[in-house]
């Protein structure tokens, strides 16, 4: 897998590597850490709860009770399979609408020092990635989860800000609204937004992921790798030209 890497990298310079966050770079999933938070310790704005019961009823949840309430519903909804994946990871960034900027990064940061991000790194790719900042290679953070949280967890292990593509919450004079940038990095929307940030030209050298939702992102890809793989990605692994899988035991 290196050597291909190498030379790619050799064959066209200046291309990058990109990684999905959640069950790739680290085990769980910081944006569903978040949320889980947000239910537990967060304030549910009426902005928010007006957004939640829109939705609640749009795909025929009760939209009763408070804000918190129908948020579990619609949880428990999208774990049901009812409610669709894109849209919970659009909700789980525009819940907190209402809320400043700062106190959402706030409320990231004390998040990931609650979650032990650091017993939960997949030390088999991180080693990879230091060989691959180690040869002078841009490397960047793709990822369908919040981008206060991701920012955040993505700079203790060594991507900074300008290095994370994530799930942006539009603001109104500093306060955000129950509304996201689309299209969020899910699905082609990785490719979308790591080109918006990267430009067109730049050759992806390697991409790796873990689930179905990162195929296109490995797909465009000259070296596509799947980490520790999820069913879903195993299932539709003939979809990417030359998908190779990292194992644990592989560094």
């Amino acid at each position: 897998m290196w050597a291909r890497i190498e030379a790619a990298a050799h064959a066209e310079p200046g291309g990058v590597v990109a990684t999905d966050a959640d069950g790739t770079l680290w085990s769980g999933d910081v944006g569903e850490d978040l949320f889980d938070a947000f239910l537990e310790r967060g304030r549910v704005e009426p902005a928010a709860t007006e957004a939640l019961r829109r939705h609640a009823r749009d795909h025929e949840v009760s939209d009763a009770g408070s804000g918190p309430d129908v948020a579990r519903r619609l949880y428990a909804a999208y774990h049901e399979g009812r409610f669709p994946e894109e849209q919970m990871c659009e909700l789980m960034v525009w819940c907190f609408a209402g809320w400043s900027e700062g106190e959402v990064a706030a409320f990231a940061r004390e998040t990931v020092d609650r979650g032990n991000l650091g017993s939960r790194l997949h030390g088999e790719l991180h080693a990879v990635l230091d060989r691959v900042r180690g040869a002078g290679i841009e490397t960047l953070l793709v990822s369908a989860s919040p981008v206060a949280i991701v920012v955040d967890a993505g700079g203790r292990v060594g991507f900074d800000e300008r290095h994370v593509v994530a799930a942006c919450p539009r603001y109104d004079r500093g306060f955000m609204l129950a509304d996201v940038e689309r299209p969020i990095p899910y699905g082609p929307g990785k490719v979308a937004r790591m080109r918006e940030r990267i430009g067109e030209g730049r050759p992806l050298l390697a991409a790796f992921g873990d689930n179905a939702f990162d195929l296109a992102l490995l797909a465009s890809a000259r070296v596509p790798v799947a980490v520790r793989p999820k069913p879903r990605l195993r299932e539709r692994a003939h979809e990417v030209s030359g998908l190779v899988e990292l194992s644990r035991d592989s560094c």
